[in-house]
């Protein structure tokens, strides 16, 4: 897994069940995915050592780490355990 980018949440976001990852304003996200297909308003990252996904237009991207972009069709998805 290639690290993308780093960004800071604009504002809080709880996500409706496990496969999202939670954060507050202020918080830095890291980006792992972009979505591809149905869900392209969402990206795949972490928050410390959460992972999921979350709406992309809650980040404000300050740090690229990869010119390589890693897209994730939306029928792989994660599984809530």
């Amino acid at each position: 897994t290639v690290l993308m980018c780093r960004g800071k949440a604009m504002q809080d976001f709880k996500g409706p069940d496990c496969r999202f990852v939670n954060f507050k304003k202020g918080e830095a996200v890291y980006v792992y995915y972009k979505l591809i297909g149905k869900s392209t308003e969402l990206w795949a990252g972490s928050v410390g050592s959460d992972f999921g996904y979350f709406p992309k237009d809650l980040l404000e991207i300050n740090h690229n780490y990869s010119n390589e972009e890693l897209e994730l069709p939306t029928d792989v998805s994660l599984i809530c355990y």
